[in-house]
């Protein structure tokens, strides 16, 4: 990448699949970043670069790799894949630029320094320009995205329901949906996850509850 294009990148603003960070930050919140991106649509974490755009770089580059690689290795679980591309923007300055692709082992969680005894932790997802912890439903349908090709579903009385609601309001949260057609929690959020994965609906991530809209 040359330095134009990361001015190019970086003029873009933080996004759903952008991040820029000043340098790497403790490693918990760096493996929160890269979790989010693997676990979402993947994307690129730039180093060196301030919230507001400014690219600043930094001398140790190679210091900035190793603190990368252990926050990475330590508190992502499984293994996230990357790669890093140096930048060059000034004498004894360079920029680091993470690729994080989509991953397709999802959901990846983030580890403490004192791992919970049965290795797991919270797993994170774009919504934006934020990671934010995923929610239940969301981590299931992260672990259930390899099987959606091929599923399949029969309208009932209460996809019709749903279906008519989501006309008149468009969208739909799994505790108004559970009101709406007289189901406990489970079983509604077993329904609108079984539709989000024959793809009609989509689950979007909202900081204080999720909620389905149709998918065309």
């Amino acid at each position: 990448m040359t330095l134009r294009e990361l001015e190019q990148l970086v003029a873009l603003g933080e996004g759903i699949s952008l991040e820029f960070k000043r340098r790497v930050p403790r490693p918990e919140r760096i493996a929160k970043e890269i979790v989010a991106l693997a676990n979402t649509n993947g994307g690129r974490i730039v180093l060196g670069v301030s919230d507001d755009g400014t690219i600043e770089g930094f001398e140790h580059i190679a210091e900035q790799q190793f603190l990368l690689r252990r926050a990475t290795e330590a508190h992502c679980s499984p293994p996230v894949e990357y790669e890093t591309t140096r930048v060059v923007v000034g004498d004894h300055c360079d920029v680091i630029v993470v690729t994080v692709p989509e991953s397709t082992r999802k959901p990846h969680v983030v580890l403490g320094d004192a791992p919970a005894a049965d290795g797991e932790g919270p797993a994170y997802v774009r919504v934006e320009d934020r990671s934010i912890e995923a929610s239940d439903d969301t981590i299931h349908q992260l672990r259930h995205q390899s099987d959606e090709e091929g599923v399949t579903f029969e309208f009932g009385e209460t996809e019709s329901l749903l279906m008519r609601y989501l006309d008149d309001y468009g969208r739909i949260s799994v505790p108004e949906f559970a009101k709406l057609a007289d189901l406990s929690p489970e079983q509604a959020s077993q329904t609108l996850l079984r539709l989000a994965r024959a793809d009609v609906l989509h689950l979007n991530n909202g900081e204080d509850e999720d909620y389905f809209t149709l998918n065309y």
